[in-house]
């Protein structure tokens, strides 16, 4: 493999597919011009199929319009998007008490709260980005204080409803990874020390309760001390999610300076959700596994998600660039040619998100409450930021 033609060939090709057809799909079809925010229960075609809109996409996707216009483009449109988007986070996704929404109409009227925390993170991460690409500091110290707001929540018992009742007393693997990446993106905008501290206990959890080397698996749910629950719940690995939290913790270890023990985590991580995700037969990395090897409750767990291949694109180039082991380009070569073989849709633009496990359709939309622009555009603009980086090297 000619190394440098590889990785300025996908540089290439990650910005193209962003400008001319990612980007414009959703600023044409997901853009609410009239009421603000963004759409994304969306068919195929682009048309709209509900608008409802999801809370957690309105963060997302003004954090892409303005992650894009700092890292590829400096294009005025996509930077009206996140303001206008931001606009309507802030006039119409906050309840009386600072929690936000899960989902609401299209012009702003409230239909869900959730117990999660995850409409705060993306709301963090858009102003993060807006206050950079635009030089508002005010945004950043919005996001500051919705940031010590969410830990708020989090901390104190009574603000979020349990989960489960008393009987059962888990973790979860989800919260904890995503605020190493939303405490990194607000510390680009605003410094703090709450954001270090805040990574470093999360570091701090994954190693000592969530990963688990008997089985060789970093795992979705375990006691409040890690402790392995024996049941379908407990068993559940679920390799994408494990992926994006390694190159969380890649980027994490490449802001100090590479710190060894980091990178050595999240390539320990990186490896044990290779091994449980690809599918050998098939190719592509599958949706869930079970670590003792028993079948999977989740009635989706042979299938292939859009994400976790986004994840691992990302996952294998940092690991390349940290250590220059050619088993992770090799690893790139490998999800890429499988992601791109099976979900573009040529004939109408963007990804399909829902694959089953050979890699056929399973539906055709392009969006949803929990599918739009954020994974895909996300992998495009860091897949040319780290092809960039490697060549430079």
């Amino acid at each position: 493999m000619d190394k440098k033609k590889y990785l300025q060939q996908w540089a290439e090709k990650y910005k193209d597919d962003l400008l001319n057809n990612i980007m414009p799909f959703w600023m044409k079809y997901g853009l609410d011009r009239k009421h603000g925010g963004v759409y994304t229960c969306v068919n195929r075609d682009g048309s709209l199929l509900d608008s409802t809109k999801s809370v957690w996409f309105q963060g997302r996707f003004a954090f892409i319009c303005a992650f894009a216009y700092n890292n590829v483009e400096r294009n005025q449109e996509w930077l009206d998007a996140a303001k206008s988007t931001i606009d309507f986070i802030e006039r119409h996704c906050f309840d009386a008490d600072g929690r936000m929404y899960f989902s609401v109409t299209e012009d702003g009227t409230p239909l869900r709260m959730r117990r999660y925390v995850f409409s705060e993170t993306f709301a963090i991460i858009a102003m993060s980005e807006y206050a950079i690409a635009t030089g508002d500091k005010t945004y950043a110290e919005k996001a500051l204080k919705l940031f010590k707001e969410t830990q708020r929540f989090l901390a104190t018992p009574g603000i979020l409803a349990p989960k489960y009742e008393p009987a059962l007393n888990m973790q979860g693997h989800s919260i904890v990874m995503i605020l190493i990446n939303v405490a990194s993106r607000l510390r680009a905008a605003i410094a703090d020390p709450c954001l270090n501290a805040q990574i470093d206990e999360s570091i701090g959890k994954l190693r000592r309760y969530f990963m688990h080397p008997e089985f060789k698996a970093l795992l979705e749910s375990v006691g409040p001390n890690g402790e392995f629950v024996d049941t379908c719940m407990g068993r559940t690995i679920n390799p994408g999610h494990c992926i994006e939290t390694a190159w969380f913790l890649m980027e994490e270890a490449k802001n100090r300076n590479w710190d060894k023990e980091i990178l050595d985590t999240a390539l320990t991580i990186f490896d044990w959700s290779w091994d449980w995700g690809w599918d050998k037969q098939y190719g592509g990395i599958i949706n869930f596994r079970d670590c003792r090897n028993l079948p999977v409750q989740d009635y989706s767990q042979d299938m292939k998600f859009w994400w976790p291949q986004s994840e691992t694109i990302i996952a294998s180039l940092y690991a390349y660039l940290a250590t220059g082991d050619e088993k992770y380009l090799y690893r790139h070569e490998r999800i890429s040619e499988w992601a791109y073989a099976h979900l573009p849709d040529d004939e109408y633009g963007e990804w399909y998100g829902y694959l089953h496990r050979d890699g056929t359709v399973a539906q055709p939309a392009k969006g949803n409450l929990f599918k739009g622009p954020f994974h895909i555009p996300r992998m495009m603009i860091m897949g040319l930021i780290l092809c960039n980086e490697i060549l430079k090297k």
